[in-house]
């Protein structure tokens, strides 16, 4: 099939700068989210239609895979699809979706289009309780002899714009979503038969239906599972309010799973989330990126994780940030712990309150528990780093490597200046300032000599003499 996908809105209601189908849902952009739905569906081209913000929307989704026309000057949905027309292959059939409706599920689709077939019109629709604004679906009586739909509802006739439409019209609850699919030498020859004798001055895709009827063209009707895979995006609180539905949609399918949420309704996926058995995820976690964790992971309240792996056993402890790093397994993160890109921890390692890790190895039952920043470092295992220990990886210019061996014990306050490599089993004392090497199996201390001065008086404030 081909796929047209119409993003050429300016979305005046989102009272933003920002293309309306740039706007983000779930980590991407509402656009991104159609696209990635027509991918599922293995089209031979994909068409965006850009307009309002055209070149920036373009710069955000461009690929080799798609193919760009730009709509200008804006005049309704039938003028849009026909700027696809020179990219489009009349030897398959045309599906026509929407870039701010992110929802819609695959397998409405593919039900869609397997409806109306290669000679068929395939029309999207759903029932509403509240369907202003929406063009609505006119059927008339089933003829005599011929089936019903599967709803058991008339055929098809046409679409009534909600502004054009009389009293008795827009009683019906049944409207258009904008979705179709139809044969692609069709919809050439509709086009170019629309008018814009409406209220709005525009070409509406929606009367190429009643073409169809006239000429005998049979209209499938099909509805999705659920609502809100026809939702639209129009201002900030619909966008919100998607937002909410995709995140309980994603949080059940991680029940379904077996992953245990303290509440469902407080956990964002802005990516993919992949978890083993015996998960435990504390509320208001956010996953950004791609995400997996092992079996048997706790991940405590108010985290952040973000292109990270987790291993099996492991425990993140309330409020830590986890990007671009790999956790081993009964590892002990946190709380109030950050790891950077390119930390990587191996097996029962421990990570305690305020401690940065920032692209670093750090090997198996090592630990650093307490207010420390290590970065740019190689830690063996068995290490000890103690609170307050900074490895001073910057010299202003460029960034330089802390080698410290297995088994080494790093004392309290102490920094360590890259280049310098501590040995196997050494010990630096607290306090002490690394400059140059410390010797395998040795103790280092680097620090002042104590004194104690006993006719030392400490100051006190001077009085103050009021003024006269």
């Amino acid at each position: 099939m081909n796929i047209v996908v119409l993003a050429a809105g300016m979305g005046k209601r989102m009272r933003s700068d920002l293309p309306k189908v740039l706007h983000r849902l779930a980590g991407r952009s509402l656009l991104a989210h159609v696209v990635d739905t027509s991918r599922t569906l293995a089209p031979g081209r994909i068409v965006v239609i850009h307009g309002h913000g055209g070149e920036r929307v373009r710069a955000a989704l461009d690929a080799p895979d798609l193919a760009w026309a730009k709509q200008e000057p804006q005049l309704g949905t039938g003028h849009a699809v026909m700027q696809a027309l020179p990219f489009l292959d009349d030897a398959v059939p045309t599906l026509i979706l929407y870039g701010d409706v992110p929802l819609t599920r695959a397998d409405t689709l593919r039900r869609l289009v397997d409806a109306a077939g290669a000679d068929r019109f395939g029309l999207l629709t759903v029932d509403l309780a509240e369907p202003d604004g929406y063009g609505r679906i006119v059927r008339g009586d089933t003829p005599p002899g011929d089936r019903p739909s599967e709803d058991g509802r008339g055929p098809v006739l046409r679409i009534v714009e909600h502004k054009d439409a009389s009293s008795a019209e827009r009683a019906i609850r049944e409207v258009n979503t904008g979705i179709m699919v139809v044969p692609t030498p069709l919809l050439r020859r509709w086009l170019a038969a629309l008018s814009n004798d409406n209220a709005q001055r525009e070409y509406y895709l929606t009367d190429i239906v009643a073409m169809a009827v006239a000429e005998g063209v049979p209209v499938a009707a099909v509805q999705p599972a659920a609502e809100w895979e026809t939702l639209g995006v129009n201002s900030p609180a619909q966008l919100a309010q998607l937002e909410r539905i995709h995140q309980r949609t994603l949080a059940d399918t991680l029940l379904e799973a077996g992953v245990s949420l303290a509440d469902p309704a407080r956990i964002d996926v802005r990516g993919s989330l992949v978890a083993g058995r015996d998960c435990h995820i504390d509320v208001n976690c956010v996953f950004e990126g791609t995400v997996v964790l092992g079996d048997r992971v706790r991940i405590g309240a108010n985290c952040v994780l973000r292109d990270t792996t987790v291993g099996d056993g492991t425990e993140i402890l309330p409020m830590c940030h986890v990007d671009s790093a790999a956790v081993g397994a009964d590892a002990r993160i946190g709380p109030f712990a950050r790891l950077r890109p390119g930390t990587r921890l191996a097996d029962d390692t421990h990570v305690g309150n305020f401690v940065e890790i920032k692209n670093t190895s750090l090997g198996a039952h090592s630990k650093a528990n307490h207010l420390a920043y290590v970065g740019d470092a190689v830690v063996g295992e068995r290490v000890n780093i103690g609170a307050g220990t900074i490895t001073c990886n910057y010299d202003g210019a460029n960034k330089h490597v802390t080698v410290i061996e297995d088994d080494a014990f790093i004392g309290s306050d102490t920094q360590l200046v890259a280049p310098v490599t501590v040995g196997r089993g050494a010990t630096l004392g607290a306090g002490t300032t690394l400059t140059r090497d410390a010797p395998a199996g040795q103790l280092t201390v680097s620090r002042a000599r104590q004194t104690s001065l006993p006719d030392w008086k400490r100051p006190v404030k001077t009085p103050k003499i009021p003024k006269e």
